[in-house]
């Protein structure tokens, strides 16, 4: 057996069966029907168990990025990723019921009525009403709902052809696998092991986000994948309409548009990009002030507007600082200094006429993981797309940062600082470390793109 697993190609097989075998356990311990996990000491369990997996996955990166895998080692990795999948598919979401929303909302717009116009509990829509979708809504006597239009006309396209919640996900499956053979395609241009998507493909957080509760986040990363394709083949237009539409299901992708404009190249991408936005949101217009949906009043819920929900100001607060007090400057440091990032990347260094992928993929996970450490959502379905561009380079802190979050699916604190440092500090401390040897080593040892 030791001699078996001495073949790197074994031991990448091994932590595959392993990976599963932990996935399928944590979905064991979900009560069958429930729409949660089933109590908060099913849920305390759930987590460890995934945290397991946590640790195998980790194994598993750190195998593909430091041994030489066959080739049919891709096949293993892709194998395994679309049956840990499909172990998930069938279960009912049970983590989050954003899926609900998705789901009628693409029956709204199925009656030919505007997404954005009612509250589910309007009375206008009570034809619309089931026992199997409607209930389980949340916010649904209070909020317009809170999804752009790219994700509305996912939604739309889907609501013609499935009125269940496993249709909705197999089409967010669908756009998760238009990513990974983006970052394949990006892979084998550059000259890099394909083996690398591992870094998506396994990541436990995305199968839990995706397979398990079809959160929407997977449209906004096949487009963003996409994106990245068409940006290394210098299809600048083309780039900026898939990132223009990627910012439309979710609004943080348009942190990593610097990354698409570096070397002056900053008008085509731009002004199609800007074009795309505009485009998406005709068809919706209608619904006046409304179109913008619950925006405001989810940053209320998840406490933007006090501070208290971003993961810096509620440790300041335990130090006895007024998370309020101190929100502008919080807000205006955070910005200043992505402002400062932005231009440094679209503007401040040389690059050559042709984009080099590696460059790309860092700008982009360096963006993407400064944005939404700064924002800091507790909701974990925020994170997967952070192991996208680390598939290309493979920065520890971005691919920590883009599947430790699983860890927040329980709060044992009730606190937005205490347990959340669980993801943010060793993400600060792989961060530095990194940027130490990057100055200390020569440079001759720093390839671009090689993950410490």
């Amino acid at each position: 057996m030791t001699r078996l697993l001495a073949s790197p190609a074994h031991r990448l097989a091994a932590l595959g069966l392993g990976l599963l075998v932990v996935n399928v356990g944590a979905l064991a311990i979900h009560v069958p029907g429930a729409d949660t996990v089933g109590s908060v000491a099913r849920a305390n369990v759930f987590v460890g168990v995934v945290a397991v997996g946590l640790g195998i996955y980790l194994l598993a990166v750190r195998l593909v990025l430091r041994e030489r895998l066959p080739p049919a080692a891709l096949w293993t990795i892709l194998g395994f990723a679309v049956v840990m999948r499909a172990a998930l598919l069938p279960a009912p979401p049970f983590l989050s019921s954003d899926i609900y929303r998705y789901v009628w909302d693409g029956q709204v717009q199925a009656a030919g009525i505007n997404p954005y116009r009612y509250i589910p509990a309007d009375p206008a829509l009570e034809r619309l009403r089931d026992a199997a979708v409607y209930p389980l809504i949340n916010r649904k006597d209070y909020a317009h709902t809170i999804y752009p239009p790219a994700a509305q006309m996912v939604f739309a396209a889907v609501g013609q052809v499935s009125h269940g919640v496993t249709g909705m996900k197999l089409a967010m499956l669908g756009f998760e696998a238009l990513g990974v053979l983006a970052m394949l395609a990006i892979l084998r241009g550059a000259g890099l092991p394909s083996a690398r998507i591992l870094i998506y493909a396994w990541n436990p957080l995305a199968l839990w986000s995706f397979a398990c509760d079809g959160h929407v986040d997977a449209i906004a990363i096949g487009l963003l994948g996409l994106a990245l394709l068409a940006r290394t083949r210098l299809r600048y237009g083309l780039a900026g309409a898939l990132l223009g539409a990627a910012t439309l299901v979710k609004l943080l992708p348009v942190a990593v548009a610097p990354a698409f404009v570096r070397g002056g190249r900053l008008w085509r991408p731009m002004l199609i990009g800007a074009a795309v936005i505009a485009v998406l949101y005709l068809p919706y217009l209608g619904a006046g002030r409304d179109v913008l949906g619950f925006a405001g009043g989810y940053g209320a819920e998840e406490g933007y507007e006090t501070g208290a929900g971003y993961w810096l100001l509620a440790g300041l607060g335990h130090l006895g600082l007024s998370p309020p007090g101190l929100l502008r400057t919080y807000l205006v440091c955070a910005g200043l200094t992505l402002a400062a990032l932005a231009l440094w990347i679209a503007f401040g260094r040389d690059r050559a006429p042709a984009p080099d992928a590696v460059a790309l993929c860092g700008d982009a996970g360096l963006l993407a993981a400064l944005t939404t450490c700064a924002a800091s959502p507790h909701y974990v379905w925020y994170y997967p797309w952070l192991a996208l561009p680390a598939v290309v380079a493979p920065a520890p802190a971005l691919i920590w940062l883009g599947a430790a979050p699983i860890l927040l699916l329980i709060d044992p604190f009730n606190d937005r600082f205490l347990w959340p440092s669980l993801v943010f500090v060793p993400a600060l401390v792989l961060a530095v470390r990194a940027l130490w040897q990057t100055r200390t080593a020569p440079q001759a040892s720093l390839p671009q793109g090689t993950a410490r």
